[in-house]
């Protein structure tokens, strides 16, 4: 499953919990797409499915948002809209370390400042859906989208 249309937000959201299901136990994706695209959604969904609690906010203003994991490890959710030089991502507290899944939109403006990703998510508006393709960048990510396809 490399590309799958998303008709609705329940269809955002089981993709969201597939890829949960699938998750290696570290993992960079990328969310690529037009404002308004759905990237904050589907990242909200895969978070929700991992298990995490409460608010689960954008962090279009906030640029990063930590999220502890039930299962151990952090999930950092990453907006890079606003930011101006990835230079400005040390000030962020970044802990690779800890972090399991790092869900990064616009992360081309933090090139070279950003882990690879193992998974490019591209995500654009179709009539009155979401197309979704799913990109690997390395063998994590080609696992986890393997492990996709069974999940």
């Amino acid at each position: 499953m490399h590309d799958v249309f998303l008709e609705n937000a329940d269809a955002t959201d089981a993709l969201g919990a597939r890829l949960a299901s699938a998750l290696p136990p570290h993992a960079v994706a990328y969310l690529h797409g037009d404002l308004g695209a759905g990237k904050s959604t589907l990242a909200r969904a895969l978070l929700r499915a991992l298990g995490v609690t409460g608010t689960i906010r954008s962090p279009t203003y906030t640029l990063v948002e930590h999220y502890p994991l039930p299962n151990g490890g952090v999930a950092l959710h990453l907006d890079l809209y606003r930011i101006g030089d990835p230079g400005e991502l040390e000030f962020l507290g970044l802990d690779p370390a800890e972090t399991r899944l790092w869900l990064v939109e616009w992360p081309e403006r933090g090139q070279g400042g950003l882990p690879a990703a193992d998974l490019d998510v591209v995500l654009a508006v179709e009539g009155t859906g979401r197309r979704c393709h799913l990109q690997p960048r390395t063998p994590g990510g080609e696992a986890w989208l393997q492990a996709l396809g069974s999940a």
